[in-house]
């Protein structure tokens, strides 16, 4: 394991969170001179710069016309906002966003982008799905009202008046070996032609991680394991999840996926995952999932 974080993780600035309750710092800051932006349209990142080397594009607050949601503060003190722009037919028809830039799947700049720099779209994108998602309440269906630099929406009913916040959803991914030189992987239907990635799936109320871990290989792929050990997390906007990345040694080895939560799954071994060359009939994970992750570093230990 590294101590290189995954991608999308370690914002670098500072979220000043008891900023958050002062409406009067928020309003100052959304007008001052220096504050940056970082728009959202549809769930895709602004960004500038050539494909292969694309970079974020923070824009100055004026001319955007949006609910502001405060990220935090960057390294010079400037306050960071995200806005979301997903209601305009035409962003790049702005004039605050003309020739600046373009709208792109984060999904796929974010491994070409610096770490830090998409770190900080995924940060945006997440609150702004949050955002848009939450706008009446959970409670009594009464539209909710954004508060605390949009990390809090509140109930317009007074007979209600619930508090929501962002919600993240922990799952565990684990890279399930023989302990030898053999890993399991296997496809869901929706992958791309060829995909193969480590297990997944959400933690369940009442478990541990450890115990979302065993049940889920078993519901997968028939495989009970031990030794299941943390590796790294990471997060998942896409749209609201934290990844707990875990590996763990099988103590039964004939894989079973007839509760058709996979496509398929099957034991690979270390040299096939290490000169196969990427195709149609068998790629990883995508470089920028901490299921890529998981499977270089098994790769690399052995």
């Amino acid at each position: 394991m590294t101590d290189r974080p995954n991608i999308y993780a370690a914002t670098p600035i500072d979220r000043a969170s008891l900023r958050r309750k002062d409406e009067d710092w928020l309003t100052q800051a959304w007008l001052a001179p220096a504050s940056r932006v970082l728009p959202v349209w549809q769930s895709k990142s602004f960004v500038a710069g050539p494909p292969e080397a694309p970079r974020a594009v923070l824009l100055p607050a004026e001319g955007l016309e949006a609910v502001p949601i405060f990220l935090g503060l960057m390294e010079d003190g400037a306050p960071l906002f995200a806005v979301d722009l997903s209601m305009v037919e035409e962003p790049d028809a702005l004039p605050a966003l003309q020739g600046r830039g373009r709208f792109e799947d984060l999904r796929a700049t974010g491994p070409l982008m610096p770490e830090g720099e998409a770190a900080l779209c995924a940060y945006a994108r997440g609150m702004v799905w949050w955002n848009a998602r939450h706008r009446f309440c959970g409670v009594c269906g009464s539209p909710a009202a954004t508060a605390e630099g949009g990390h809090v929406r509140i109930c317009t009913n007074p007979d209600c008046a619930t508090h929501h916040f962002p919600r993240t959803d922990p799952a565990v991914i684990m890279l399930v070996h023989d302990g030898g030189d053999r890993v399991v992987l296997g496809r869901q239907s929706r992958f791309p032609p060829g995909m193969h990635s480590v297990l997944a799936g959400f933690v369940e109320p009442g478990e541990s991680l450890e115990d979302t871990v065993a049940r889920e290989v078993f519901e997968e792929v028939g495989l009970t394991v031990t030794d299941i050990g943390y590796r790294s997390s990471q997060p998942w906007p896409f749209p609201s999840s934290l990844m707990l990345g875990f590996t763990a040694r099988a103590t039964s080895f004939d894989i079973d996926t007839g509760n058709d939560e996979l496509e398929s799954a099957r034991w690979f071994d270390r040299e096939f995952l290490r000169t196969h060359t990427p195709d149609e009939s068998f790629r990883l994970a995508r470089t920028d999932s901490i299921a890529h992750r998981l499977i270089r570093e098994w790769m690399a230990e052995g």
